[in-house]
């Protein structure tokens, strides 16, 4: 009966990436460093100071129809950058700050039966690279969040090298901080927290000014309908910020100077009330070079 059972799996799994290895998958990758420097000399009058600061952003797109009714879509972002600056008396340069850190991955499967929508899953990795948070201890890889969804998915727009696809469903969410300080036992733990809600998914992308300008825009609406950690802010200030919504909104304007040049812009919205009961914004403008892998 075991030997059946192995033969059977064995079969479907053939079965299975039989049509995987018939259709390739399609693949896009960029990689680009922007750099700003200024410096003075000594004699300069004004109390002007030095300033470098790099930052260095991946891309990596693989999506691939595995089945006719499966289509899976697979995105990497990564991004790391620094500021350092001179101390306008001693002309020293200060250890250098973190301005820009990301890991970003999420695969997403969505079942392609022919409907007005498609049934889809996903699932979503968060993090960053180092978090500078506590000045007493560094931690890489610091906080996760996990975000697991299911729901439906409806491609609005699908064109050659213009996309915009829609999702809505459940989510669920895992947060997870290393190495936290307590401050009464004075000992580092984990603190975990969970909650769960509604997700809206908006990603879209399209060339402009004749494929010289490519924009690409990703709306993210998390509701959340329970949290783990509910009970312990009972009578706090904030005990309800939780039932606010999460806003997440990005927007990238990218320029294609020459082959290894462009300019880049991006714009970014936040708010999340239990961080900031204000909206937070992020505004980058940046020339750099530009390699495209794939």
């Amino acid at each position: 009966m075991r030997n059946l059972f192995v033969i059977t799996v064995a079969m479907l799994a053939m079965a299975v990436v039989s049509p995987l290895l018939a259709e390739p998958w399609a693949l896009s990758g960029d990689a680009n460093l922007t750099l700003t420097q200024n410096a003075y000399s000594d004699n300069w009058i004004g109390g002007e100071a030095g300033v470098l600061s790099w930052t260095f952003n991946f891309h990596f797109l693989a999506e691939r129809q595995l089945h006719p009714r499966v289509h899976t879509k697979n995105a990497l972002r990564l991004s790391f950058g620094q500021t350092h600056s001179q101390n306008r008396e001693t002309k020293d340069w200060a250890r250098p700050v973190k301005s820009s850190d990301l890991v970003d991955f999420e695969t997403v499967w969505r079942f392609t039966f022919g409907g007005f929508v498609d049934p889809f899953g996903s699932w979503r990795l968060e993090t960053q690279f180092l978090d500078a948070s506590d000045p007493e201890k560094e931690r890489i890889f610091n906080p996760i969040t996990f975000t697991e969804s299911f729901g439906v998915a409806k491609v609005l727009i699908k064109e050659d090298k213009r996309e915009w696809a829609t999702r809505l469903g459940a989510g669920l969410r895992q947060h997870f901080d290393r190495e936290v300080l307590d401050t009464l036992t004075n000992k580092r733990q984990t603190v975990t927290s969970n909650d769960g809600g509604l997700l809206f998914v908006s990603d879209f992308h399209t060339p402009m000014a004749g494929e010289r300008i490519r924009f690409a825009s990703k709306l993210s609406l998390f509701q959340a309908l329970f949290y783990s950690k509910a009970k312990e802010l009972k009578g706090l200030p904030g005990e309800n910020y939780w039932k606010s919504p999460d806003l997440n909104w990005e927007n990238t304007f990218t320029a294609s100077v020459s082959k290894y040049l462009m300019v880049n812009l991006y714009l970014q919205l936040l708010y999340d009330k239990e961080i900031a009961r204000g909206g937070r914004l992020k505004q980058t403008l940046s020339l750099g070079l530009t390699y495209k892998l794939i």
